[in-house]
């Protein structure tokens, strides 16, 4: 999987989300955060624009100390060719953020003097 390195120095990917094996597709571009230990954060709206159903209330901890509850649904996404569930917590955000949960065991290089991105 192959990505970019935008005008920003944020690594980029896309990612196509399917509701079942068989329907048509809807890719978004990601964020990659490294910091993030979950898989997928994905704004509000883009929420309700895959018509997902909220599956659980999640702790957790933010990076200034704070404890909240988030919202998390559960979605299907194109990984490497197969059709996996992914927890994706709800945001405020401009932009999905994908999480080490879904890097895990795979190798990531940020190139920034090529301004590329390569997920294997």
């Amino acid at each position: 999987m192959n990505g970019l390195v935008d005008e920003f120095g944020r690594a980029l990917l896309d990612l196509q989300h399917r509701s079942t094996g068989n329907e048509d597709h809807l890719e978004i571009t990601v964020w990659i955060d490294t910091a993030f230990n979950g898989e997928l954060v994905v704004p509000r709206a883009m929420i309700e624009r895959l018509g997902l159903e909220q599956s659980a209330g999640i702790r957790a901890s933010l990076a200034d100390g704070n404890e909240v509850t988030l919202e998390s649904y559960t979605c299907f996404w194109d990984w490497f060719g197969d059709l996996r569930a992914v927890e994706v917590i709800a945001n405020n955000g401009q932009m999905p953020l994908l999480g080490i949960g879904l890097l895990m065991g795979h190798r990531l290089v940020v190139d920034y003097t090529d301004l590329f991105v390569s997920l294997e």
